[in-house]
């Protein structure tokens, strides 16, 4: 029997992205261009919203990786400060809210953080009360638009790059495989928009319960569906605590080829690293931030604090080395919604990305395989983005 589908909190633990289960709308209290004037030649006040004091030892862990890469970047600002405070949120919304607006009470100019997605739709509802922006490490597209802007790796970013990969390598005829579930849902909803923004083509799509059983079930109905629409491709949501070893383990003895008909998953099949190991997840195709980029923020990381950085933690650095170059620009409306969206993007520990007038976010991504057990990028990430975004 296979684990299905952890949690929200527990897949962060993971670093496998997953969509909250509990819909929710993105608010739009302020344009895209609102926010306050700052005083560049000053400290500039940023608030870091983290999810300590929940009771539960992985919000610590979390809460702890995300001062720490917070404080990381600040250090590596040049002639650039910042007034970092730190909030906790207890990694709930009515809490959060509190928190995003003591922090505006305080002089928060912007707000970094919160982690989960009610926490911070709820940060963001009231810091657009002052014209303050924010940027949460959540990777939920639901919550993004107005004030709020999201860190983390969407499903969309990921579904486009590897879309568009597929379609240039005679791969793009793509045969969608999801779960039932909310994340299943927005992952197959999030690959058919990729496949409308490039030139692949969803050829069909099959849906399976969340349990062992329903995944055999549907083995035969994947493999017609595939041979009847002459899919290239198969594009599954699953990821590697979920359906994902199943799925690669019992398609191929169905006499689907995975050397003939690409396999590719939406979530990283390299986390946690015995996944290698499956027979099935060798040759599949899947996205991954820059390696040697990420490597290096690792090394960085465990050799400033002694051990490495949690999941998410370079998102932390990424907002604070975003803070860092508009200001350091010298322009008082840095901390705009028209400065943060502005189409050159920035680096970040894991690669280039930028913040999307929507609310959602680009992020250049390498596309990998698995070979021998091991990793290998086949097409790197992006150095730069080509384009002004939009």
């Amino acid at each position: 029997m296979f684990a299905v589908f952890k949690p929200a909190r527990k897949v962060a633990l993971a670093a496998i992205v997953a969509v909250s289960s509990i819909a929710l709308s993105a608010c739009d209290p302020i344009s895209t261009g609102g926010g306050p004037s700052i005083n560049t030649s000053k400290p500039v006040p940023v608030a870091l919203l983290v999810p300590r004091g929940s009771g539960q030892s992985g919000d610590e862990v979390l809460a702890q990786s995300l001062e720490n890469a917070a404080r990381m970047a600040i250090a590596d600002l040049q002639g650039i400060q910042i007034d970092l405070k730190v909030y906790n949120t207890a990694g709930n919304a009515q809490t959060a809210a509190a928190a995003a607006t003591q922090a505006v009470n305080d002089g928060a100019l912007i707000i970094l953080g919160p982690l989960y997605a009610e926490a911070a739709n709820a940060a963001g509802l009231a810091a657009a009360k002052r014209n303050v922006n924010v940027l949460a490490f959540s990777n939920n597209s639901a919550i993004a638009g107005g004030n709020v802007f999201i860190l983390g790796s969407t499903f969309d970013n990921t579904a486009r790059r590897l879309a568009s990969y597929a379609a240039s390598q005679g791969k793009g005829n793509m045969l969608v495989v999801s779960g039932n579930d909310a994340s299943g849902e927005a992952g197959r909803t999030a690959i058919s928009n990729a496949a409308a923004a490039t030139s692949a083509n969803v050829v069909g799509s099959v849906s399976y319960e969340l349990s062992q059983q329903d995944v055999i079930n549907s083995i035969q109905t994947i493999r017609n569906a595939a041979s009847s629409n002459g899919a290239t491709s198969i594009f599954m949501t699953a990821t590697t605590v979920g359906a994902l070893p199943l799925l690669t383990q019992l398609l191929p003895e169905a006499g689907l080829d995975p050397s003939t008909t690409q396999y590719i998953g939406l979530t990283r099949w390299d986390i946690p690293a015995q996944n290698l190991a499956l027979p099935g997840v060798q040759g599949g195709w899947f996205a991954l931030p820059d390696p040697a980029k990420s490597q290096q923020f690792r090394s960085r990381y465990t050799a400033t604090y002694g051990d490495a950085p949690g999941p998410i933690g370079g998102l932390a650095y990424d907002g604070i080395a975003a803070i860092g170059a508009l200001v350091g620009a010298g322009n008082s409306n840095a901390l705009t919604g028209a400065a943060l969206t502005q189409g050159a993007g920035f680096q970040g520990v894991n690669g280039i990305f930028r913040l999307r007038p929507d609310g959602t976010n680009e992020r250049g991504l390498a596309v990998a395989t698995i070979q021998e057990q091991k990793v290998v990028v086949i097409d790197p990430a992006p150095s730069s983005f080509s384009g002004a975004g939009s």
